[in-house]
């Protein structure tokens, strides 16, 4: 069996389909049905049969998937390990929400780029539900948000307390209501980013608890966009305390005072197991844990050095 073939069954697995396999592979469906063939032939054994629209693994198919991702993953590790190797560089990529992207990473991993000046970091925004895979497939290094679920393989480190609020324009009407009942907001217009209602996150969760319905709620093209709407008077949306605090300072949002909330969070900084990640992975986990950290990210900024900024990569992935 080659890694050809091995990346292709992983990617049917994962997508369900072969179409969508050779989509996500840029190859020829012929290509990927070829390969799979090839491994159905060499293991004596059919790998998934399909059911209802889609595939179901055999219990063979099953344990050589969880090979395959691993061996896979393997392979784009050593990839980027001998890429760091020739450029002299110390290469990570952080997975995180698009909230943690956006509002987390940049000041983060500049400061943790002050500790480690080689360090070429590339960050991507995916859902809280994949992080998990893509650590044990090392398509990621750490995770920055929600811990994953449990795993045997992978460690994760509490390091930020934070506060989610709603907030408003000045004016809103409900900004004069005290004790607002939750189920009320239900009806406002809600705005969000563009992960939109993510049921993993500590916000997508409260969203589902008090009946938002996200077929009426508003995705912008970055977290930034929709507080600028929501600061403009077009509806409401949940925010980081400690983000937005000197847009409340300056009175361009308002904190609305809602039963139960504020609601409090945690940040974790996941990863592999101490013997399965990487050296620059395992710094950064242990300086998320230091003041230095805490203090770029509770600090009130105007954003980060352009020579510091790395755009995330936002990724669509199918489980």
């Amino acid at each position: 069996m080659t890694l050809t073939q091995l990346r292709a069954f992983v990617a049917v697995a994962r997508l369900g389909s072969v179409k969508a396999a050779a989509e996500s592979l840029g190859v020829t469906e012929p290509a990927v049905s070829g390969a799979v063939a090839a491994l159905r032939r060499e293991l004596g054994d059919v790998l998934f049969i399909r059911a209802g629209g889609g595939i179901s693994l055999t219990p063979g198919g099953q344990r050589l998937a969880a090979g395959a991702a691993e061996i896979v993953g393997l392979a784009e590790e050593t990839r980027h390990r001998v890429r760091q190797a020739s450029a002299g560089t110390a290469q990570l990529r952080v997975a995180s929400t698009e909230t943690g992207a956006e509002q987390v990473l940049p000041a983060l991993l500049a400061a943790f780029g002050r500790r480690q000046p080689e360090l070429d970091a590339d960050t991507l925004a995916v859902p809280v539900g994949v992080f998990g895979e893509l650590l044990r497939d090392r398509r990621a290094d750490v995770t920055i948000g929600p811990a994953p679920a449990p795993h045997p393989a992978i460690e994760s480190v509490p390091f930020l307390r934070f506060q989610l609020v709603v907030v408003a324009a000045p004016g809103h009407p409900l900004r004069q209501q005290s004790r607002i009942v939750p189920a009320l907001l239900s009806r406002e217009p809600w705005l969000f980013g563009p992960a939109g209602m993510d049921p993993d996150t500590l916000a997508g969760a409260f969203l589902a608890r008090i009946g938002v319905d996200p077929a009426k709620a508003t995705a912008f093209p970055s977290v930034t966009a929709a507080l600028n709407a929501v600061a403009a008077g077009d509806g409401v949306t949940l925010a980081l305390l400690h983000v937005v605090r000197e847009e409340l300072r300056r009175s361009h949002l308002v904190v609305l005072d809602v039963l139960g909330m504020p609601v409090n969070g945690m940040l974790y900084a996941s990863t592999l197991a101490p013997d399965r990640r990487s050296s620059v992975a395992a710094a950064l986990c242990r300086f998320v844990t230091t003041p230095a950290a805490t203090q770029a990210l509770l600090a009130r900024s105007n954003g980060v050095p352009l020579t510091e900024f790395r755009p995330p990569v936002h990724v669509t992935l199918w489980s």
